[in-house]
């Protein structure tokens, strides 16, 4: 397993910055609910948090040990989401860049970002200088900080979520396209909270709108009425 180190932070410290955030984002491929960011800024040459890692490689378990300790080593954490409106309106690509942007935009010390990915077009403009690495979050201490937090932050939303509609297993898929998830679709159709911009969920609900339209009496099966 990759352990995720403080290489890429230590040449911003040793430059003199202090406030180095690592952010990532998570709920990205999703069937439902919002994509979430969360931004890190982890003190200079501090003690690292054993067992920081890329939250994919983590168990729910490990991901909810290690978040109330990244939280208190932290000196500052911003989070920021885009709803399932604003990912139907401008793609999932948009909204989590804007879910980025609001993220970072919450620490108001930054001096630069460290980004799992790559170079987004015009985020330099909202967050100020910053440096994309592709797989950040397994490299990156501070990303690998940030996945953790936002993956924990959007569990629990999920959980919440999955309380007033519990027939699509999101307190343990997170809205992934697992079997129960999708058998959820199948058998209660969709909620306000899926991503119906996605060809799964619309495949679903063309699939509602053709039963519906199959099982309406044609005009050939609707019996004559007399008048008079």
């Amino acid at each position: 397993m990759i352990k995720p180190s403080t290489r890429v932070e230590r040449r911003h410290w040793d430059a003199g910055l202090r406030f180095v955030v690592g952010a990532d984002a998570v709920g990205v491929a999703c069937l439902s609910g919002p994509v979430l960011a969360a931004a890190v800024v982890m003190p200079p040459y501090g003690r690292r948090v054993v067992g920081v890692r890329d939250s994919k490689m983590l168990s729910r378990a490990q991901r909810e040990w290690l978040y109330p300790r990244i939280r208190r080593r932290a000196l500052a954490v911003g989070i920021g989401a885009a709803s399932v409106a604003e990912i139907d309106r401008l793609n999932i690509y948009h909204a989590t860049n804007l879910a980025m942007a609001r993220a970072i935009g919450r620490i108001a010390d930054r001096e630069h970002t460290l980004i799992d990915g790559r170079r987004v077009h015009g985020l330099e403009a909202k967050v100020g200088p910053y440096t994309a690495v592709v797989r950040g979050d397994a490299t990156i201490y501070s990303i690998a900080a940030a996945s953790v937090v936002a993956k924990v932050v959007r569990d629990r939303l999920m959980d919440r979520l999955a309380a007033r509609h519990p027939f699509y297993g999101w307190e343990h898929n997170a809205g992934y396209a697992t079997l129960d998830h999708r058998l959820g679709i199948e058998e209660h159709g969709v909620t306000a909270f899926h991503r119906r911009s996605f060809a799964r969920i619309q495949a679903a609900v063309l699939g509602e709108q053709l039963e519906f339209d199959l099982s309406a009496p044609s005009l050939a099966e609707t019996p004559a009425v007399s008048v008079g």
